[in-house]
């Protein structure tokens, strides 16, 4: 039977990275994003791509999105719950409630939105179960200076994998989470140059390339279903994370 996988966030960065990988392996990949365009220019016209144009923050699109996904396909195996914005530069003051609002919706609902319709369709299909791998963050663990919003997003993804691990045991429902630290992303091209560090000051970080996401990503979906990677972190190996601050 042909695997199936949806990407959330999949026109760009980490989740372009990953369906590129996944569709190499002949996967079946359903391209979720706002932005058509982008995720036209992933599918490159593969017969195994299907493009859905997608706010994940947005209910109604969402389970819209995951009923067409089951209309073609006929299931759901895996969902990389990715689609996410950061929010960094300003102590709690001086960060602005619209900022907080719009890191949290697409951040935290939109993953909580996408992991449900998810659920939804692998409880009710047959085969019953499938996985799901939530996109989280070193910041998930330990913070960035002047990063409120994200941090709390990403510790709230923690909670998110830990309650559907639980919920998903009778169904056959699987759920991860990756962690990842400086995979040089368009999002994550200022670490080249320079980062404000907890001291005040600025320093260039290093990164390492998205394959590696793609890579612990791949194996994290392709794993039997009594085998789970509940928790991984890949990280650029000489980042400041080990000892932050």
């Amino acid at each position: 039977m042909d695997k199936t996988i949806v990407i959330t966030g999949a026109g760009s960065g980490i989740g372009r990275a990953c369906a590129q990988r996944f569709l190499s392996e002949g996967w079946r990949v359903g391209l979720l994003g706002r932005r058509k365009a982008p995720l036209e220019d992933v599918a490159q016209g593969h017969d195994a791509a299907l493009v859905i144009p997608c706010d994940v923050a947005d209910e109604a699109a969402v389970d819209a999105a995951f009923a067409k996904l089951a209309g073609v396909w006929g299931r759901v195996d895996v969902l990389f719950n990715n689609a996410g914005v950061s929010a960094f530069g300003a102590t709690i003051d001086e960060i602005p409630t619209d900022d907080w609002k719009r890191c949290i919706d697409i951040n935290v609902t939109g993953a909580f939105l996408c992991a449900r319709a998810a659920f939804r369709q692998m409880r009710a299909q047959s085969p019953q179960g499938g996985r799901i791998i939530n996109n989280g963050s070193v910041s998930s663990d330990v913070p960035r200076w002047g990063s409120a919003p994200y941090t709390t997003s990403k510790h709230a993804i923690t909670g998110l994998t830990r309650s559907i691990s639980l919920d998903g045991r009778p169904f056959g429902i699987a759920c991860g989470q990756i962690d990842v630290g400086n995979a040089l992303t368009e999002m994550a091209q200022s670490m080249t140059t320079g980062m404000p560090q907890a001291d005040g000051s600025m320093a260039v970080e290093p990164v390492m390339d998205v394959s590696h996401v793609s890579d612990a990503v791949w194996h994290m979906a392709s794993l039997p279903p009594e085998a789970n990677v509940q928790f991984m972190t890949v990280m650029a190996t000489n980042m400041p994370y080990i000892g932050r601050g």
